[in-house]
């Protein structure tokens, strides 16, 4: 049997393990789950005759060695800095590997060994990235075979709660990693490309600049500009694009009272604080704010915040119980981000029963024979339960699908590469179908943007 090596088999891993198992007796797949706590990986094999599940430590560089050697092909789902070891390996034994990680510059820097070994090392194949650059270029391609010139290329994803979940004024939950969201936009400015010229949003100003976004069925939302929307300019072949902008949806009024917790400094993850300890909530948040004997912690955040007691955005933060002066952070020597996450995630975590959801959006305007035309093309999927997420599946199904396709030799350019070219996405995107993973497309008017409001 040909034998396929999982290394890691946290929440993103249901749907990919699910389909592997569900295609091992017609394909002759053997699945091998390797990770610290086997519980996981035994629960998602359940009892099927084809899946085994190993203790595999990815430090541990003799058992991970032998786990790589036995494999027809690796896919790494550890957090992605821990990749370049099984990558490493993949080099030395002649392995084809997969990840839906972003290509870091450890990985790019191994292109020449897999291609010079022949390997597929195929990365950046989840949802985002991954599902994103795949619907991107399909279209982006047929506009460009059809003779269009591309003018315009806006791309939003957005993890979130399914509407029958949505139960917080928020209209938000994690379903991912919750300190991703906190130090969202971090570390350097916004920048993009708008009608020919360079934009910059500095972190204080991110959350206040968005977009509204209305898809079919499921209502409004906004989207926020992702931290370098020219990464990918060269990749797409979009050097032309006038305007290019890539950006995270949430759902309309998130990002106003998310900048509430900017302004005041909350998501700083820089310093620690003293005492962090023994603080309430209300202690946290009154650290923040200017002193005085007579006004109540509540009345100086709105001052501070310029919100008035009526303002819908109040109750928001009231309903993160922020001013509480009985619930405690116990988080020794904290920094404010980390305090800040503890309290969300008390109030944002998907229950039991809640479901999630995966938002898409992306928008192409080209020039075709004088004329300028817009396409909008919309992905929206929803959860089934808290194992089968519609994070697992539109992470894992990618993942699994390009790698019976590299085991069968349906993808055989080597390289460390991501999913852009015909040879990958066509058959992927095809048969995600088939997992009600599809793109709307629909014609709109090509409006780009106001030259007089640059």
């Amino acid at each position: 049997m040909r034998n396929i090596l999982v290394i890691g088999s946290g929440k993103s891993t249901s749907y990919l393990i699910k389909y592997l198992l569900d295609h091992s007796i017609k394909e002759n797949l053997h699945i091998t789950i390797g990770d610290l706590d086997i519980n996981n990986a035994r629960k998602l094999i359940g009892d099927h005759r084809n899946g085994t599940a190993i203790t595999l430590d990815v430090f541990n560089k003799a058992s991970r060695e032998e786990a790589i050697q036995k494999a027809d092909i690796v896919i790494s789902m550890l957090p992605a800095r821990f990749h370049i070891e099984v990558a490493k390996d993949c080099i030395t034994f002649g392995k084809n590997m997969v990840t839906a990680s972003y290509v870091s510059d450890e990985m790019q820097a191994l292109n020449t060994q897999a291609v010079n070994k022949g390997l597929v090392f195929m990365n950046e194949i989840g949802v985002d990235p991954g599902l994103d650059h795949m619907s991107a270029m399909q279209i982006i391609d047929r506009i460009r075979d059809n003779g269009g010139k591309m003018l315009l290329f806006e791309s939003f994803t957005g993890g979130l709660v399914a509407p029958e979940s949505d139960t917080n004024l928020w209209n938000y939950k994690f379903t991912w990693n919750p300190r991703n969201v906190v130090v969202a936009g971090q570390g350097g400015a916004a920048k993009f490309l708008q009608e020919n010229t360079f934009k910059y949003i500095p972190y204080n100003r991110l959350f206040r600049r968005t977009e509204f976004l209305d898809v079919e069925g499921f209502g409004r939302f906004e989207g926020y500009a992702n931290r370098d929307s020219l990464k990918y300019q060269e990749i797409y072949g979009l050097q032309d694009v006038k305007t290019l902008f890539r950006g995270t949806i949430r759902r309309v009024g998130f990002s106003r009272a998310w900048n509430c917790f900017v302004t005041l400094g909350l998501t700083d993850d820089s310093y620690t604080i003293d005492d962090s300890e023994n603080m309430s909530y209300r202690d946290f948040i009154n650290s923040f704010l200017a002193y005085s004997p007579t006004d109540s912690v509540e009345l100086k955040f709105r001052h501070a915040l310029r919100i008035d007691q009526d303002d819908m955005i109040w109750d928001k933060f009231l309903e993160l119980d922020l001013f509480s002066a009985t619930k405690m952070v116990g988080l020794k020597k904290a920094t404010p981000a980390q305090i800040l996450q503890k309290i969300l995630v008390e109030h944002w975590t998907l229950d039991e029963k809640d479901k999630d959801m995966i938002v898409m959006y992306h928008k192409f305007g080209y020039e075709k024979d004088g004329k300028k035309y817009q396409i909008d093309s919309t992905m929206v999927t929803l959860g089934e339960d808290q194992t089968y997420t519609a994070m697992s599946k539109t992470v894992g199904l990618p993942v699994a699908i390009a790698t019976l396709a590299i085991l069968n030799g349906k993808i055989k350019t080597p390289g460390v590469q991501i999913p852009i070219t015909k040879e990958v996405y066509t058959p992927i995107l095809k048969e995600l179908e088939n997992y009600d993973i599809r793109f709307k497309e629909t014609e709109v008017p090509y409006l780009g943007y106001n030259p007089l409001t640059l």
